[in-house]
């Protein structure tokens, strides 16, 4: 029994650093924030699959990155929020493959345009027609970014793994 608690710590914390070390890349291109983002480490919301511990993993280390990258509280909370039920999302439906990468592409694609709207460009508006629709100019362009992130990367990472899927689960080793 400890050792699975052992493993289940071990892995959050290593997919936490795995997030934080691509979010940190990501952001050297400008990349990681801002209207149109495509943040590689949000393909990794697909490790709820393999195993529970990427949910506070993906959490943990959304959170920290947010903070490390200097995002303001309202977002370290939110859009961490928004991560955590993607993960929550793609575990709840690991029963069917072909819709893990929904959930985090739904979640982030909702919550974080508001964030974008609210707390980081309150004074951008974008009108069609005397509409606003700066919200949704903020969905479709995160939501890009997570269909690149989430569908495209997470389902190659999701590919490469799946042969794997016994050592990530049970954490047993190659050489057993």
């Amino acid at each position: 029994m400890r050792n699975k608690k052992v493993l289940f710590v071990t892995q959050a914390a290593m997919i936490a650093a795995v997030y934080i070390v691509l979010t940190y890349f990501v952001s050297a291109f400008n990349l990681a924030s801002g209207a149109i983002q495509v943040r590689i480490s949000e393909a990794l919301t697909i490790l709820p699959y393999f195993t529970p511990a990427a949910i506070p993993g993906l959490f943990i280390g959304c959170l920290l990155s947010n903070l490390l990258t200097g995002s303001v509280l309202l977002d370290v909370i939110f859009g961490s929020l928004a991560t955590l039920l993607g993960a929550l999302g793609t575990y709840a439906l690991r029963q069917h493959k072909f819709l893990l990468t929904l959930p985090p592409v739904l979640s982030n694609a909702i919550i974080v345009p508001l964030l974008l709207k609210f707390v980081y460009f309150p004074d951008v508006a974008y009108h069609i027609h005397g509409i606003d629709v700066t919200i949704l100019f903020y969905m479709v362009t995160v939501g890009i970014g997570e269909i690149i992130s989430v569908c495209l990367l997470g389902s190659l990472l999701l590919r490469l793994l799946t042969p794997y899927r016994q050592y990530i689960e049970g954490g047993t080793t190659f050489n057993q």
